[in-house]
């Protein structure tokens, strides 16, 4: 499959309410999109990475030009023998940018599986039609807000909670929302690397609120303090930024650094890696759930396809498109008691607005082969 063509279009969405963690707050996603042709089909994918290095140190202006003078020309080199399967070893020897590999990957892979007519769910393994979503809150002002939040959410059918934790903002909402809600509703909490394993202690405080989980309490590149920290909590500690391969997935599961892992496709390059940490996982035993970085609809129908993998057992952050967005640039995912439907169609399942495309576009250009 050679491309004949890659287009890099910056978009920017509203979000129906500003979302804040302990990386800070936006009240608008700005997204990289991916748009890849070939002589015989088109395929759509979302860069997830952020405007800025904020969350990771990758950041939309530099995955542009990466992507355009970095890798795009080397898998035009590729060129007739170019599959999706063969992205990762073309651009191995591009030290990381596993943001900007991912996207690209994804789009080839919604090309090739358009042109054979196979879904995302069916190619990655997908053994579940619906898969139960959860909704991520964020960081807030008041518990009011937060409890006003909780209460609407779950009454939307989301089936797990998560909060955004930090310093200062941890005890106190937790309690609140299971004084309010109950010991029944499913709750984590997400600490975003905000603490050191100094405070260990004050940690140990939320083992009593039953959680799922703690998720990245420690910094990214602190796995042995992850599991120094996992023998001194009840709660089970879950990895998301320190895991960006499936070898760091088998590295954590053995140092006992995390009894859970939260797989975001774009973070470890791509969803072919995700599903072997998905196997990695499944073979351990340890269970793995979907993570978001406020998706639009392009990269939810992917997120969607990958947790109906057997090995997804938790509730993810895939909820509805309209958690965060009015107006998404696909037809909106929405809730199913609880639940959202896996895209059958070809490739990622779900077709671009183009009129809604437009409107939202801040900017595009061609990468032409």
């Amino acid at each position: 499959m050679k491309i004949e063509n890659v287009e890099l279009r910056r978009v920017r969405l509203p979000l129906v309410s500003p979302f804040r963690t302990s990386f800070g707050s936006v009240s608008e996603r700005e997204a990289l999109l991916v748009h890849v042709s070939t002589a015989d089909a088109e395929g759509w994918a979302e860069c997830a990475a952020e405007a800025e290095p904020l969350y990771s140190s990758e950041f939309l202006d530099g995955c542009e030009l990466v992507i355009r003078d970095h890798l795009a020309p080397r898998l035009n080199a590729a060129g007739e023998r170019l599959t999706a399967e063969r992205v990762a070893p073309a651009l191995a020897a591009v030290k990381g940018h596993r943001m900007s590999k991912a996207a690209l990957e994804t789009a080839i892979l919604d090309a090739q599986l358009r042109t054979s007519g196979v879904s995302f769910g069916g190619y990655l393994g997908a053994v579940h039609d619906l898969v139960p979503a959860g909704v991520s809150v964020g960081i807030m002002d008041s518990i009011d807000r937060l409890l006003t939040a909780v209460e609407g959410y779950l009454a939307e059918g989301y089936l797990r909670i998560k909060l955004k934790i930090e310093p200062g903002w941890d005890l106190a909402p937790v309690r609140a929302v299971r004084e309010r809600f109950g010991p029944d509703v499913l709750l984590q909490v997400d600490a975003n690397t905000a603490y050191t394993l100094a405070d260990a202690r004050h940690l140990a405080r939320l083992d009593p609120f039953d959680l799922l989980l703690i998720e990245q309490p420690l910094a990214e590149d602190d796995m042995l303090g992850h599991a120094a920290l996992a023998r001194l909590i009840q709660t089970p500690v879950c990895l998301d930024e320190s895991i960006e391969s499936a070898r760091d997935a088998a590295a954590a599961i053995s140092l006992g650094a995390c009894s859970i892992i939260n797989v975001k496709p774009s973070r470890v390059g791509g969803y072919l890696e995700a599903r072997r940490i998905h196997d990695v996982a499944a073979a351990h035993g340890v269970p793995v759930w979907c993570g978001g970085m406020l998706e639009t609809g392009i990269g939810r129908a992917a997120n969607v396809a990958l947790a109906g993998l057997p090995n997804f057992v938790l509730p993810g952050d895939t909820s509805a498109s309209s958690r965060y967005y009015a107006q998404d640039l696909t037809k909106p995912f929405v809730l199913e008691d609880g639940h959202l439907r896996v895209p059958t169609g070809p490739g990622i399942g779900v077709e671009v607005l183009p009129d809604v495309l437009d409107d939202l576009t801040v900017s595009s250009s061609d990468i032409r082969f």
